[in-house]
């Protein structure tokens, strides 16, 4: 069963827990487009990091994004739309540590959240989509269709991060990587615009002892539902 193209199914939960994974899955059987909304910062993140730009000069980290070229195109079977800047596709340098450890600057960055949220909203713009970040139930879109809020323990998640790291070849370190999610953990509920935090009316999901396959199938249960 599709459910109607109109349809905005928007995710929200901290670093790790899987959104990619279980939003790739669902948006493929409803026949969707699939958006992580966090690539959009890695990206710029590893864009301001390549061009000697101080991630925590927010005037100048702004005017880079004005100035890249974002584009959004279709990859992994036609479902998950890519993040591409001035013509190249940053799928494996975005996962590097160095991004990881300054990511949170940027996404801090009042500017850049509001130039990104207009993208994200533009790409979501007819439905048809399922969306994942921080604040897509908040503030994206805060009128989507569904909204889930997914969670996990921070143990569970470095060890899926570290796993997911792995998988593309590069270095992982559990340790590093469990520190590295508190402290993102920490930044995205004190950010000042638009923290982590869970929508009112958002459907919360705990998988630390949940498959992914589980998790979304849960998700389209109730989308089916409803739909």
């Amino acid at each position: 069963m599709t459910a109607p193209r109109r349809l905005i199914i928007a995710m929200d939960g901290p670093a790790g827990v899987g959104k990619s994974t279980v939003g790739q899955y669902v948006a493929k059987r409803l026949g969707y487009h699939f958006i992580n909304t966090g690539e959009m910062f890695r990206a710029l993140t590893w864009k301001a990091l390549e061009d000697g730009v101080d991630v925590e000069d927010q005037a100048a980290v702004l005017a880079l994004a004005r100035r890249l070229k974002w584009e959004f195109h279709p990859t992994e079977g036609g479902v998950t739309l890519k993040t591409f800047i001035d013509g190249q596709g940053v799928t494996v340098q975005i996962r590097e540590e160095r991004v990881s450890r300054n990511s949170s600057a940027v996404a801090a960055n009042p500017g850049v959240r509001r130039l990104l949220c207009r993208l994200q909203r533009r790409l979501g713009r007819g439905g048809g989509i399922v969306m994942e970040g921080r604040d897509i139930t908040t503030h994206v879109f805060p009128d989507a269709d569904f909204k889930f809020y997914l969670d996990a323990s921070p143990e569970e998640r470095a060890r899926r991060r570290t796993r997911q790291l792995k998988a593309s070849g590069l270095p992982a370190d559990f340790a590093k990587i469990h520190a590295a999610i508190l402290q993102r953990d920490l930044n995205d509920l004190k950010r000042k615009i638009n923290p982590l935090s869970q929508a009112e009316d958002a459907v919360v999901i705990d998988s630390t002892r949940l498959s992914m396959r589980q998790v979304a199938q849960k998700m389209l249960r109730l989308i089916r539902a409803r739909a």
